[in-house]
């Protein structure tokens, strides 16, 4: 199977109910297709790398099951729903995200017989301390110190036609993220071999050149000839670049270092990745209060998802269900207006 390939038709790439022999199976194949096919020619490939996927599927499983439950997405209901609210400032800032989204046009373009659609809804997610007023029985306190939340860029990309659908797909971007994990560390492990093999070039010729009686011209026009203090630090630096390349390894000892680098990735993927559950009592002015409290107020339940592999990321998340009719029209362009620039 090429590499697009493993790209195709994702929800059957994972099952989050069970782990079949199929499924270990191909998940091997493909951490080894996007990684390196070459380091199928490594002894026992399979075999040994089979335990450390099997040790991330049980994590996906476990992050999977754990998501939250799906919260439909209208602005119709935005008034009447405090997550919503708390989400979103305005009901038409709903579909005015929806509209964004090409993946969910494409979704319900695909399939016209289905009404609604799945989501990940990703917010980034703010917390601050400010001052503000508390009502402590029927008395108001001025300058309390508080904790105010917001959420903002919200972004829908990920989407399925059904909720067991969108799971699945969640899972098999975990695990291609985990393996994009391995490349970037394999990557930096290549770069420092070529930067090695660069500087033991310039050491070897700036060696050569000074062991000839000068660098360039020098000889021939009668320089003296190098010290040999010089010419020892030189063979001092060539030596101990070579004990480094030697240490990283080449040909077969090369692949095994990579093999061992995504090993170690698929042994530990709570390293990169951890989810966590929050609830939240907040006000209408999204204020962090406590049930104690004398305020209207609401809880609101979502996941912070943090990424703590080559680039940190840390984004809040709810799972999303929407009615096709709250998918804006795609904009048109007023060639009217156009025509004014030309």
């Amino acid at each position: 199977m090429g590499i697009l390939d493993w790209f195709k038709n994702r929800p059957a790439q994972f099952d989050p109910d069970g782990v079949s022999e199929k499924m270990l199976r191909a998940a091997v194949d493909k951490a080894i297709t996007l990684t390196n096919p070459r380091l199928a020619v490594l002894p026992s490939c399979h075999r040994r790398l089979t335990p450390t996927v099997e040790t991330t599927i049980e994590f996906i499983r476990t992050l999977v099951k754990d998501l939250p439950d799906v919260h439909p997405l209208s602005s119709s209901t935005w008034s009447a729903d405090p997550a919503l609210r708390a989400f979103f400032v305005a009901p038409t800032d709903i579909p005015m995200m929806l509209g964004r989204s090409d993946n969910l046009r494409t979704l319900f373009d695909k399939f016209p017989m289905i009404d609604e659609a799945y989501l990940i809804l990703g917010m980034a997610f703010n917390e601050q301390r400010i001052f503000g007023m508390a009502l402590q029985g029927d008395m108001v306190q001025r300058d309390v110190v508080q904790t105010s939340v917001s959420f903002s860029d919200h972004r829908a990309h990920l989407c399925g036609r059904t909720e067991s659908r969108l799971r699945r797909v969640v899972g098999v971007q975990v695990f291609e993220y985990l393996l994009a994990q391995a490349l970037d560390e394999i990557g930096e492990n290549r770069v420092e071999r070529q930067e090695l093999e660069g500087n033991r070039a310039l050491i070897r010729a700036r060696l050569r050149l000074l062991q000839q009686q000068g660098p360039g011209l020098g000889s021939m026009f009668g320089s003296p000839p190098a010290a040999r203090s010089e010419q020892a630090r030189l063979e001092a630096e060539l030596l101990e670049n070579e004990r480094q390349l030697q240490a990283i390894g080449g040909g077969e000892t090369a692949l095994e270092a990579e093999f061992e680098c995504l090993q170690a990735v698929l042994e530990n993927p709570g390293r990169y990745l951890s989810v966590e559950k929050r609830r939240l009592r907040l006000t209408t002015m999204n204020v962090v209060t406590e049930k104690t409290s004398g305020e209207v107020a609401a809880e609101v339940d979502f996941a912070i998802v943090e990424l703590t592999g080559t680039q940190k990321v840390r984004r809040a998340f709810v799972l999303g269900r929407v009615a096709r009719s709250e998918l804006p029209s795609p904009a048109k362009i007023n060639f009217d207006d156009a025509a004014r620039y030309l």
